[in-house]
């Protein structure tokens, strides 16, 4: 999976088709990403403890890696990943422009 935390990332498919937003939770095992205002659910949540109050909350959900791409911060669109070993390190590179992620 080339998604990490913190990438942003556009959703190539679904009823969120277009947008963008910024990965809280890579999940490699499941191969899904959590993405910020991305696949939100409305969740009825009781009230856990006396005092505090329950209510309706938006929640986002996971979806599949395969559905987002990472977007490059120079050129500014959806790309897929190449890697390229620089300095010894393997680093992610925009497709389109060459660019270091």
């Amino acid at each position: 999976m080339n998604i990490k935390k913190d990438d942003k990332v556009v959703v190539l498919s679904g009823k969120d088709k277009g947008k963008q937003g910024k990965v809280m939770i890579a999940d490699p095992k499941a191969m899904k990403v959590v993405v910020e205002g991305v696949n939100v659910a409305t969740k009825h949540q009781k009230a856990q403890k006396q005092g505090q109050e329950g209510g309706i909350i938006k929640v986002e959900t996971p979806i599949y890696a395969s559905k987002v791409q990472l977007v490059c911060p120079k050129c500014g669109k959806g790309t897929r990943v190449a890697h390229k070993i620089t300095d010894g390190k393997k680093v992610r590179v925009c497709k389109k422009c060459g660019a270091e992620i």
